[in-house]
């Protein structure tokens, strides 16, 4: 069975466990409170829980597979929770996975929970826990899908906001649902079963966007050009340096430069992709931009001119390292700004 995570929430809410259940995804609010609600039904049957954690080494799949038919210690019910966080278990944890689906013990219940998902992670095993239980996979919210998310958070929490409020929150949040959810926690607490308007809001809720550096760049590969320098500003007003920004920027534009160049070569960019570490949920960003600057030598120029701006950061080229990286960034955004690195001298 598939579930959307608010469906499993509701779903465990009312009924007893199931024997196994799969909660992953990008999402981390989410895979989080997916995972919280299977954690709260297994206390309310008066379940002990075990956690296994299956990071950083080989996991002792052995002890996993052995827990499945040991009792319990304080309890006649058992949680037993695996932490994948790459959700890949290999051959040997898929295998104990499977062998627990094909016959799970009647007094124990399997959480797996991973944070890396796509659908190459779909295997034997997923489909073996699809069918013996459930499957909720976290995906990211899609930009336009915010504003409505937003919303019916708000009314779970006896709020009513107007468009222009629920509209300003999704702009402040920039898309963290877990600083969207802790903005409307607060708003619960400093105005219970209030209807807010955008004033109300502003004046309630902290600036929580995420203006980080990582983000900064992948808005820039996206074409976000007003989103650029608005992040720009937050960043500015945080009191971030440029100084501190540049090698998280001339690094990427690297990676992006080495693209263009495997494209150019008609390699296989799927591939090229995921050999510089950039997975299916980080590839769009860079695709979008090798479509606007298909040629290995604008990137290039682009890492020449990111140059610039980290010299002119640490005062060992003239001009403003601010205004220089909104150029840079406008250029890559957005391909008639390229101008302004022309015009740069």
């Amino acid at each position: 069975m598939e579930l959307k995570p608010d469906q499993l929430v509701a779903q465990v809410a009312n009924q007893t466990l199931q024997p196994v259940y799969l909660v992953a995804g990008p999402e981390t609010l989410h895979v989080l409170e997916a995972a919280d609600a299977v954690r709260a039904r297994a206390r309310a049957e008066g379940a002990e829980r075990e956690v296994f954690e299956a990071e950083g080494r080989e996991p002792d799949w052995d002890a996993l597979s052995a827990s499945f038919d040991a009792p319990g210690l304080f309890a006649s019910r058992r949680l037993l929770e695996l932490r994948l966080p790459n959700g890949k278990p290999g051959k040997t944890g898929s295998e104990v996975i499977m062998a627990f689906c094909a016959n799970p013990p009647p007094d124990v219940t399997l959480l797996v929970v991973a944070n890396e998902w796509s659908k190459a992670h779909q295997g034997k095993w997923y489909e073996a826990v699809a069918k013996r239980g459930v499957v909720s996979i976290a995906w990211a919210l899609k930009p336009h899908e915010l504003p409505g998310w937003i919303e019916r958070r708000l009314r779970d929490r006896g709020l009513r906001a107007s468009p222009e409020a629920v509209q300003g929150l999704a702009e402040r949040v920039e898309g963290n649902l877990l600083a969207a959810a802790q903005e409307i926690d607060k708003l619960a607490l400093l105005a219970p079963g209030a209807t807010l308007d955008l004033a109300t809001m502003e004046s309630l809720v902290a600036d929580a966007a995420r203006y980080d550096v990582f983000r900064l760049v992948e808005t820039a590969l996206s074409g976000q050009a007003a989103q650029v320098r608005r992040m720009l500003a937050g960043l500015r007003a945080e009191g971030e340096q440029v100084a501190g920004l540049m090698p998280v920027v001339i690094r990427e534009l690297l990676r992006a430069a080495a693209l263009a160049r495997a494209q150019a070569r008609g390699a296989n960019l799927a591939a090229e992709m995921k050999s510089q570490g950039l997975w299916e949920a980080r590839q769009a960003p860079f695709k979008r931009a090798l479509q606007r600057h298909a040629t290995p030598l604008r990137w290039n120029r682009f890492a020449a001119y990111a140059s610039r701006v980290d010299r002119a950061a640490k005062g060992r080229a003239a001009g403003d390292p601010w205004l220089l990286l909104e150029r840079l960034l406008l250029a890559i955004a957005d391909t008639p700004a390229t101008r302004l690195l022309a015009n740069a001298g």
